[in-house]
């Protein structure tokens, strides 16, 4: 076998980020666009030892769960990386992938994976968007980079977003066209507008709009403030960035708000939130409700429960269900949300939730000399999991419970190996599906004290 050699063979399984895999002649392949059970002519992009790659040139015979309608560009960019694939096949892969993560790497054979919690409508869900400004073919575009590229792909339909999202995009992208506002060169570092970021209040209905530019001065700004504030009433905030450094990072360290608030307001279950452009807030509020909807059940709280929210962002999980237990103590690295968090306990009337700054381990370490007591414990880390020195802390804090929410099986399966050496038992496992035509998933573990 050579690059570029196509080849007969049939496609046997999903990798975990929603690859055909191919096994042929003692290789592996990872083929975009490819479904189980489907025979295809595959062109070899790329021959390695451990791991290759193909593309189909053609399909000999297509599975039965293939959508046909979904537009290549959300599959080339990864926005929609598992679209070609029915719903509820997509629903069966994400509680596998849970299921494989806990059986290979903590070792648990027995299943204690539920039917993963889907969405009724999963398109159109999406309640921020960031997307990058440059230029193609001399004109300035707005879209989304080809996978492991900096080539940007036009769109004027993100398929998983708000349609009123895509609609203040595209708006805006006309405007900077008729501005003459110069797009980002990446290989120059010229050019002014880098990124438009867009949040919506799922409930609010209000709009927030960031320009990510690479200097302070906006050419012609008034008339572009002026234009779309007349074109979306429910524009109440109009924020730019600044980012002046040549890095693949979003956003710069300074904001401005040049029009109306620096926050949108929305609710979540039945809490109202201050929302500012660089703040943590999932971006699918109804399955967001069900995912902490889901981790309170799990906890099954008491009135004289202690519960310490780990990884507490600005305080959504922890004051979910603050009101039900006798206090909250949430924990957060990052200074800005925790001060959210505090802000948003005193908006609606919360006064039994302490948060504090600092590495999570680090902290729960003081509260465990203070003589704190914890009786369930809620963790929802990054994608990195949790660090071997949180978990000895978390089970040394008294907790019968701890609820992990995780939006990396692999990580989560990893730490709850850990936490079963250190006497904590898996219950049960709960996917739950926040972000539909992607790969991703989201997950609630229930460990209790054996």
């Amino acid at each position: 076998m050579q690059k570029n050699d196509i080849i007969r063979v049939q496609v046997t399984d999903l990798s975990h980020d929603g690859l055909g895999v191919v096994r042929h002649e003692g290789k592996v392949f990872f083929v975009d666009n490819a479904l189980p059970n489907e025979e295809i002519d595959m062109r070899i992009l790329k021959l390695a030892k451990n791991i290759s790659y193909g593309k189909v040139e053609r399909w000999i015979s297509q599975s039965p769960y293939r959508q046909e309608d979904v537009a290549l560009a959300y599959l080339r960019t990864g926005i929609a990386d598992l679209g070609h694939l029915a719903y509820d096949q997509q629903l069966l892969f994400k509680a596998e992938q849970v299921r494989k993560s806990l059986s290979k790497i903590a070792g648990l054979k027995e299943s204690l994976v539920l039917d993963t919690l889907g969405m009724e409508q999963p398109l159109a869900y999406r309640n921020k968007a960031q997307v990058p400004v440059r230029r193609v073919n001399g004109q300035l575009e707005t879209g989304f980079f080809r996978k492991q590229s900096h080539d940007l792909i036009p769109l004027s339909d993100y398929y998983i977003q708000h349609p009123e999202i895509d609609q203040l995009i595209n708006t805006t992208r006309d405007l900077l066209r008729r501005l003459d506002l110069k797009p980002y060169d990446e290989e120059a570092h010229t050019g002014l507008i880098r990124h438009i970021l867009v949040r919506r209040g799922h409930y609010s209905g209000q709009l927030m709009l960031v320009l990510v530019t690479t200097r302070p001065k906006i050419f012609r700004i008034e008339q572009l403030i002026e234009h779309l504030t007349k074109s979306f009433p429910n524009l109440v905030s109009i924020i730019q960035n600044i980012n002046d450094q040549k890095t693949n990072v979003i956003l710069g360290k300074a904001f401005r708000t040049l029009y109306g608030s620096p926050t949108i307001s929305d609710q979540l279950l039945g809490n109202h939130y201050e929302i500012s452009a660089q703040s943590f807030y999932q971006v699918n509020t109804p399955m967001a409700e069900k995912l902490y909807q889901t981790a309170i059940e799990f906890a099954d709280l008491t009135p004289s429960d202690v519960v310490i929210d780990a990884y507490s962002g600005i305080g959504t999980i922890g004051l979910s269900f603050a009101k039900h237990v006798k206090a909250v103590y949430g924990v957060e690295v990052v200074k800005q949300a925790v001060e959210d968090a505090k802000a948003n306990a005193k908006r609606n009337g919360i006064s039994n939730a302490h948060y504090q700054i600092g590495p999570a381990e680090k902290v729960m370490s003081q509260w465990l000399k203070d003589g704190l007591v914890a009786d369930v414990i809620i963790v929802d880390p990054p994608r990195k999991g949790l660090t071997e020195s949180f978990i000895e802390t978390s089970s040394q804090m008294g907790a019968k419970k701890i609820v992990y929410i995780s939006c990396n099986p692999a990580t989560m399966a990893r730490d709850i190996k850990y936490y079963h050496q250190l006497g904590y038992q898996l219950i049960k496992s709960q996917p739950v599906d926040l972000f539909p035509q992607t790969h991703h998933v989201e997950c609630v573990a229930l460990l209790v004290k054996v």
